[in-house]
């Protein structure tokens, strides 16, 4: 018997460009992976205590984190979707 060859994403690998906004708070604004993206906006929430201590699914923007959120307070879930308006193939 064959082994089997393990199937990966390749779209989820494919390099996007973030919007001036998203760039403010990654750092760069290469093109990178999305999930080199959402990797890099958790250390942006952690580094910068951004996290609600009392509900910590719930995030508080700063000011770069306003423009890419459109709101002051974000629950983590609806942080993908937010951040995906700001990254373009």
């Amino acid at each position: 018997m064959s082994p089997v060859a393990k199937k990966t994403n390749n779209a989820l690998q494919a390099p996007v460009k973030p919007s001036p906004e998203l760039s403010q708070v990654l750092g760069s604004s290469d093109p990178i992976s999305r999930p080199e993206v959402m990797k890099r906006v958790w250390e942006y929430i952690k580094k910068n205590n951004l996290q609600n201590p009392q509900n910590k699914r719930e995030i508080n923007a700063d000011e770069n984190l306003k423009k890419v959120f459109g709101k002051p307070r974000l629950d983590m879930f609806e942080m993908t979707k937010a951040i995906n308006k700001h990254l373009t193939k």
